[in-house]
């Protein structure tokens, strides 16, 4: 990750991931709203299940991309972790950087067990993704030792999105489907995505000159351009939310009655915890 490109990557994951929770979150949200007058059609039990393994296994997989980019890439240390005849340990940045996709790999391969097989408790997802946030910040918490003063602070200021996002993630352990929750989730995950690729342009800008990482006036900006990042996220969480919510009601509008009463009677049933996927 000590390059523009290891940036972006991250970055690019959580972008993704961020408007993807908010669209899916959005339309399980205005279908339960809208659940008296037929919405179940547009998102049932089942395909949210089936959405929630296709998840599972993209995330699964782009963590296991980024292990395997972290290790072999051009200076990656190849799995080897000591060197033992120079006597010093082998780019442990790559490690942590690793370390960080593993704990989200672990949430991919337990969400997918969960959706797929129903042998473990349902919140148990939430938890695993709670873990894998605290471990992500606690790794870059011990990750800025010796650094310039910039670098330092452009990583604290990620650390509040992250820990923030754990924290929520946990949260939702206890409140499933609360989708207040769950926006502020995706917001904070977005702010991550965009945070990740202003860190790649401040500290390993593509083109243009290097920025001062210590010059002061340096930060008082960077902590500005935090606070757009995190209103641009908030902005376009609002704006799938809504379009999501007004295209659900419009096509329940176009809905013959006749259609939503010949529904069957389990797409009907009161809704139960194991609905709110």
């Amino acid at each position: 990750m000590g390059s523009f490109k290891g940036h972006a990557l991250p970055g690019s994951f959580f972008l993704v991931a961020g408007l993807w929770w908010t669209g899916k979150h959005s339309l399980w949200h205005a279908t339960r709203r809208n659940k008296n007058i037929g919405s179940t059609r547009l998102a049932s039990r089942a395909s949210q299940r089936r959405l929630e393994i296709i998840e599972s296994s993209v995330i699964l997989f782009f963590s296991f991309v980024g292990m395997l980019a972290e290790q072999f890439a051009a200076d990656g240390p190849r799995l080897q972790l000591y060197d033992s005849a120079e006597k010093h340990w082998e780019h442990l940045m790559n490690w942590q950087h690793a370390t960080m996709y593993l704990f989200f790999g672990l949430a991919g391969t337990v969400s997918l067990i969960i959706h797929s097989t129903e042998a473990a408790p349902l919140a148990l997802d939430r938890l695993m993704l709670a873990a894998s946030f605290f471990n992500e910040g606690f790794l870059f918490l011990y990750h800025l030792h010796g650094r310039s003063m910039l670098d330092v602070h452009v990583h604290q200021l990620l650390l509040f999105a992250v820990f923030g996002e754990a924290l929520v993630a946990f949260l939702e352990v206890f409140h499933r489907g609360n989708i207040i929750l769950e926006l502020l989730r995706c917001t904070l995950t977005l702010l991550q995505g965009s945070w990740f690729w202003q860190i790649g342009f401040v500290l390993y800008p593509p083109h243009g000159p290097e920025w001062d990482l210590k010059d002061h006036n340096n930060m008082m900006f960077v902590t500005m351009c935090y606070s757009w990042h995190l209103a641009f996220a908030m902005l376009v969480v609002s704006v799938l939310y809504c379009t999501v919510s007004c295209v659900v009601r419009s096509r329940l509008k176009r809905t013959p009655l006749m259609e939503m009463g010949l529904l069957k009677p389990r797409d009907r049933d009161p809704e139960s915890e194991d609905e709110i996927l």
